[in-house]
């Protein structure tokens, strides 16, 4: 398998969820590895995005815990929360994982390069150290960075890889996007106190989402009291004399807060990584362009995760990096199957999806049957919570196939998994109608609709 005339037969730039695992599947298959990482191995879900975003939902999500448990029995006494206590734990949570990633690509004999890395050739890789490597096949993982708006003050804002590093709760905060980082964070600051206001150069939340289900966040969060500015376009941030921030936005007044946080998108991270001299060719945005083998154009240059922009979804990044490494090393050609990925929005409640939207479907397939349930908790109902849940299930108006499956509620996410499984095997409402009800749960609404 080793070429001698190669310094490795793998390089790969950067130490995210894909890169990690072809790198680590590529050594056990017998290549010899090398992964460039500038900052820490683990990349965007492990350092600054999932896992520690997860840790703060679940921290936030006590502000209702708490207080719920008052209708259940429970003397709880007016609590105080602490910022740093929460973001100390998480960052100590971060680091274990980190270890965990670097100990693992250690074990299977992948060399760990902490330097930044760029392309100089089809098989050249040059360091910022300046040495130069060269490898039979080069694997771009570098991910994906924040998008950052370029207007006038807008480096008064931050974006989700410095909200962890906040040295406390803003009072006020105004958030710039309507996609799920945005409306997770919005969740999260508002349980823990802040004054929430969202911003939106359209008039919608969740674009691609199901219209019914993203609606009905809007209004739970409109209820919680957030606050929402539509087709409001960036204007300007000014810094004022008692350190607040003035934000101006078109088609509606200024605002002043403590905090602006940038979520409108997310850039594909290709700049200086040398990419024209290796002949390397990008998209209108950026992104590597990729065959269904995550392959460039360049026959020793692939490309999987972010970096891409097919799916920025790290279950969908480390996949790629799984079907790179057996394909080009393990002598098991695989491709990455993107129909049917689910998705999940940790907001305030959760909202989770898998498979064709209920308007998707229409285009089509033209007869659709949309079966719903709309109901309230059990446990908000005895919470004196007035917040309710929605399922809906989108059949083949004619085959009664599952084309999706679409809701918001309590633990959305963890409901979804498996009937995700339901939807990717292609099976009809009858599979549903015929499972006995898991009973008294939230779960048990999936095989109840009517």
């Amino acid at each position: 398998m080793t070429d001698a005339k190669y310094d490795y037969d793998l390089f790969v730039i950067g130490a995210g969820s894909g890169g990690t695992r072809a790198a680590r599947v590529s050594a056990a298959h017998g290549a010899r590895v090398a992964v460039a990482e500038e900052y820490r191995v683990g990349g965007t879900c492990v350092i600054r995005g999932c896992v520690p975003k997860k840790l703060l939902v679940y921290g936030a999500h006590f502000a209702e815990d708490l207080a719920d448990a008052r209708r259940f029995g429970w003397d709880v006494p007016d609590c105080s929360f602490d910022w740093k206590v929460l973001t100390g734990n998480v960052f100590e949570e971060v680091d274990r994982i980190n270890k965990a990633y670097t100990a693992t690509l250690e074990t299977h004999g992948a060399e760990i390069i902490h330097e930044r890395a760029e392309l100089t050739g089809p098989n050249n890789v040059r360091l910022a150290s300046g040495r130069e490597v060269t490898a039979k096949y080069i694997l771009i993982a570098s991910g994906a960075r924040p998008h950052i708006p370029t207007c006038p003050g807008h480096e008064y804002g931050i974006t989700s890889n410095e909200a962890f590093h906040l040295d406390s709760v803003p009072r006020r905060i105004l958030i710039a996007g309507a996609g799920y980082i945005a409306n997770e964070f919005a969740g999260i600051f508002h349980e823990l106190g802040a004054e929430v206001t969202l911003i939106n150069r359209s008039d919608q939340i969740l674009r691609g989402y199901d219209e019914q289900i993203r609606d009905r966040l809007l209004q739970i969060s409109m209820t919680k009291g957030l606050q929402f500015r539509f087709n409001a376009k960036f204007e300007g941030i000014e810094q004022q004399a008692d350190g607040a921030l003035k934000v101006s936005m078109s088609n509606h007044a200024p605002i002043e807060v403590d905090c602006v946080m940038f979520a409108t998108g997310r850039v594909p991270n290709t700049e200086n990584l040398g990419l024209d001299a290796a002949g390397v060719e990008t998209n209108e945005k950026g992104a590597v362009k990729v065959d269904e083998d995550s392959r460039s154009n360049v026959p020793s240059i692939y490309a999987v995760g972010d970096v891409t922009d097919r799916i920025q979804l790290t279950p969908v990044a480390i996949r790629e990096g799984q079907a790179f490494a057996d394909t080009v090393f393990g002598n098991k050609p695989t491709r990455v199957d993107y129909h049917c990925v689910p998705a999940a929005v940790f907001s305030h409640p959760q909202m989770a999806g898998v498979g064709m939207t209920e308007s998707q479907a229409k285009q089509k397939h033209g007869s659709v049957k949309v079966y719903v349930s709309d109901f309230r908790p059990m446990k908000n109902v005895l919470a004196g919570r007035n917040e309710r849940a929605l399922y809906k299930m989108i059949c083949d108006g004619e085959t009664n196939k599952i084309l999706g499956i679409h809701m918001i509620g309590p633990e959305a996410a963890e409901i979804l998994q498996a009937a995700a499984v339901a939807v990717k095997a292609g099976l009809t409402k009858d599979a549903f109608d015929q499972t006995v009800a898991l009973h008294p749960t939230m779960a048990e609404e999936l095989v109840l609709m009517k």
